[in-house]
This record gives C-alpha cells, structure tokens and sequence, in this order.
C-alpha cells in the first residue's frame, strides 16, 4: 500500500507544477518551482534515495534556483507582455498533453504485466574493480555503493558530456549577462 505521505508529497509537486505556469510573475514562478523540487525530494527519500532527494534540494532547491532567481532578477522582468495565442500554436499546445497523457495512462494500465528489475547480483560484478578501491570492498560486503558508482560513472564513462554541459551553461549565464547589459545601456540613454 502507498503512504499517504508519498500522496502529499505528489500534491506539492503537482501544485507546484501549475503555479509555475500559471503564475504571471517570474519570481513567484521561481519559488513554486521551489515547491516542486521540494515535493520531489520528498517522493525520492520515500523511496530510499536519500543521496538523490538531497541532491535535489541542495542542487536544484538551492543552487540552480538561486541562480535563476538571479538572472530573472538581472533582466528585470517587470511587466510580462501579453501573448497572444493563434490557432495552430493552441491547438499543438492542447494536443501534447493528450498524447502525453494518452501514453501515461498506456502505461499505467500495463504496469502489472510488465517485467520486474533484475536482483543485484554482487558477487559477479565485484571483481571489475580493483582491491583497493572502495567500490569494491563495499561490493564484497553486499553493499551497494550508489555515490561511489554514480561518481565513476560520471566522470569516466560520461566525462566530455558532463564539460559539454559545463560549457553550456556558462555560456547561458554569459548571454544572460549580456542581455540584461544592453537593456540597461538603453534604459540610461
């Protein structure tokens, strides 16, 4: 059975998700993507991911908004200009979350005949690491060293796109500088 906690977590997530579209201030946008993130976070201790529901409230919660909040505030959105929707644009953004929908409830009702994970086998995939490492010595003890293995992993297997994605969004944070330098160079004249 589910924990009604996990229901509360996915409410505040949920909530958070419609206040981030639906709210007409940038900033207010921003701290109920906050609340989303911290739902997240919850879900993800409820299932046993400590180390990733942490990383999302210290990463994401904390660093990446923060950093958001700046550049909204760097650009000075003030007044939000009214947009307005043609047909074509409404009926794709109408479209979308159907089909999206369409497939998760797909899903859904498949769930109980899908195939379940495979049991960690530790004994077979212990000696890919040398003696000394910790990853191994935590193996041999039959515990599974998530940090550790999502480290290696990271900086080994996925290294030059991990500086792909570095490069990118120092490049953003640059534009963004930018941008809000020559908007304020117009306002002065």
């Amino acid at each position: 059975m589910i924990s009604p906690i996990f229901y509360i977590f996915a409410a505040m997530m949920i909530a958070g998700g419609l206040m981030v579209v639906l709210l007409r201030n940038p900033v207010s946008s921003a701290l109920a993507m906050v609340l989303s993130f911290l739902g997240l976070a919850g879900i993800f201790t409820g299932l046993n991911a400590y180390l990733v529901g942490i990383l999302q409230i210290l990463v994401y919660a904390g660093a990446i908004m923060v950093l958001f909040i700046f550049i909204i505030m760097l650009l000075d959105l003030k007044k939000e200009e009214k947009i307005h929707h043609n047909g074509l644009v409404l009926f794709i953004g109408i479209l979308l979350p159907s089909v999206f929908m369409l497939q998760l409830a797909g899903v859904l009702m498949t769930e109980q005949t899908s195939p379940t994970a495979p049991e960690l086998n530790f004994t077979e995939t212990v000696d890919d690491y040398p003696e000394e490492s910790i990853i191994h010595k935590k193996l041999k003890t039959e515990r599974l060293p998530d940090v550790h293995l999502i480290g290696q992993k990271l900086y080994k297997d996925y290294n030059f796109p991990l500086q792909v994605i570095a490069v990118l969004l120092l490049s953003a944070t640059v534009g963004c500088v930018t941008l809000s330098k020559k908007t304020s160079n117009k306002s002065s004249d």
